[in-house]
């Protein structure tokens, strides 16, 4: 038995003498020199005393070294478990506790903040900075490159992530070599790289999108990646002529939108735009598209599933939608109580069966049986629709659904009809607790600059346009939503800041 995804990538690679990625200020990495320093850090965490199944934690600023420890770390056998660099030491206490790592690989200068968290489960703390250098740095420089990879199966463990918790503890979707590997590969197909793609990868590398969907289909490929240390608007108007492919969330594509150097001819070279992690709007896919003259490729995935679903490559990439199942992916749409399938054009939770759904939550047996159908369909939480030709649409969240007076609002609808307004940046809609209809909606709305708009006009641009139940009964103006690091609007923040809306 073989490593399963990594000897699938390398049984890719026709030529080790490419590039596969070169940072910004001219850096270099080969496919072979990328074998070669995952085979140190291998070597590196063996020597710590990693061993198969074992975990290890991964705190660090997105550098070529960290992509390196990743690939290391699946190389020795075990876990990688990335976690977001914005998390403070009491989040990081509760994943480390649960997760129990052989080793926590940390910035320098939060070691003093981890040590203790790191000691209460015997696992060892290393450094690795925003440069790349640290003391795992040190120890896989001064170990041999040769490593006969760790044989693992389809089945075993290659990840876990932890889901982002904004409704109770965050759980960790456990993810194996062929939920991996058969994402990639689907991708790479629907998709069309080839190992003439140049991938701009401005994306953070402790989520599924960067590490996982970006990385993974570049080097299944055997293509390049132009890799930034984060998005920043003047390094993508410079490289973006380099590039044949780019993945980012809809904040790139807003960004690069806001900027006059970014024209047509910029991009006339380019093959594909794709945006995921967060809905992006129709308004901001129509102005990309005439703009460009590129359809932005949307499509759909989660944690727990890697990708489920695209707009297609050749067809039409229709906005507000994220187009068809993948390949090998089954899709349905379910009443959220009974699990009763639900005919095309009605509204219901998502659910997903595929070589792509994780595991399970690890040491969740009880969460992860909740989750999953008797027949092996995932519950994703996400509500949805599929329309006549098969396109699938995402309306919201089912936590998000709003029920005002008996009747259910789903959120995207009035967003959607918002986004629409001259002036509006940006939207989201929520429901707030109201005495007589038990929720109400609530707009809340950033203007694009130098807009004098405001909640009145918004309200009675609505006024003709949707039922009046589905109207939001207050609407606030914002300077920006909040979002996460992967630029999703937090709704949870925006539901506790308005909660008191309709008191007394």
């Amino acid at each position: 038995m073989t490593n399963h995804l990594l000897n699938e990538i390398r049984s890719r690679i026709s030529d080790e003498a490419r590039v596969f990625l070169e940072t910004p200020e001219g850096q270099k990495l080969t496919y072979g020199q990328a074998i070669a320093r995952s085979g140190q850090f291998a070597n590196a965490l063996q020597a710590l005393g990693v061993e198969p199944g074992d975990r290890v934690a991964v705190q660090v600023e997105k550098s070529p070294e960290a992509l390196l420890l990743y690939l290391g770390t699946v190389r020795a056998g075990a876990i990688f478990l990335p976690l977001n660099t914005a998390y403070t030491p009491a989040e990081i206490g509760y994943f480390v506790g649960d997760a129990e790592p052989k080793a926590l690989v940390c910035d320098p200068a939060r070691v003093a903040a981890l040590s203790d968290i790191a000691s209460g489960v015997g696992a060892k703390v290393e450094t690795l900075d925003a440069s790349g250098h640290g003391s795992l740095r040190d120890k896989a420089d001064a170990a041999s490159s040769a490593f006969d990879d760790v044989a693992r199966g389809p089945d075993d463990l290659a990840a876990i992530l932890y889901t982002s918790g904004t409704t109770g503890r965050s759980k960790g979707a456990m993810l194996s070599h062929e939920n991996l590997a058969s994402n990639a590969r689907t991708l790479v197909d629907y998709w069309r790289f080839s190992e003439n793609d140049v991938l701009l990868h401005a994306l953070p590398i402790f989520h599924t999108h960067g590490l996982f969907v970006a990385t993974n289909v570049t080097l299944m490929a055997g293509g390049s990646l132009l890799f930034l240390p984060k998005f920043d608007l003047g390094d993508v108007l410079r490289l973006l002529p380099r590039a044949t492919s780019m993945m980012g969330v809809p904040t790139f594509y807003t960004r690069l939108l806001s900027s006059g150097d970014f024209t047509k001819d910029l991009v006339a070279h380019m093959r594909l735009f794709i945006s995921g992690s967060a809905p992006l709007s129709a308004e901001v896919h129509k102005e990309f598209s005439e703009r460009t003259g590129h359809a932005i490729l949307e499509r759909y995935g989660m944690t727990e599933t890697n990708m489920n679903t695209s707009n297609p490559y050749d067809g039409d990439r229709r906005p507000g939608t994220v187009g068809f199942p993948l390949p090998g992916v089954d899709l349905r749409i379910a009443d959220p109580e009974t699990g009763k399938v639900l005919e095309d054009g009605e509204v219901g939770v998502i659910e997903v069966k595929g070589p792509n759904v994780f595991k399970g939550y690890w040491r969740m047996p009880e969460k992860t049986a909740e989750e999953f159908r008797a027949d092996g369909f995932f519950i994703t939480g996400d509500m949805g629709v599929v329309d006549k030709r098969g396109y699938v649409s995402i309306v919201g969240r089912a936590k998000d659904l709003i029920i005002s007076g008996g009747f259910n609002v789903y959120p995207a609808e009035v967003e959607a009809l918002i986004d629409e307004i001259p002036g509006v940046a940006e939207n989201a809609v929520i429901g707030v607790a109201h005495p007589d209809f038990g929720e109400g909606v609530v707009a809340v709305v950033a203007r694009k600059p130098g807009s004098d708009l405001n909640g009145d006009a918004v309200r009675g641009a609505l006024a003709d346009r949707l039922a009046k139940f589905k109207q939001p009964k207050t609407v606030y103006m914002v300077d920006q939503l909040p979002r996460n690091t992967m630029g999703k609007i937090q709704k949870n923040v925006l539901r506790d800041t308005y909660k008191d809306t309709f008191a007394g």
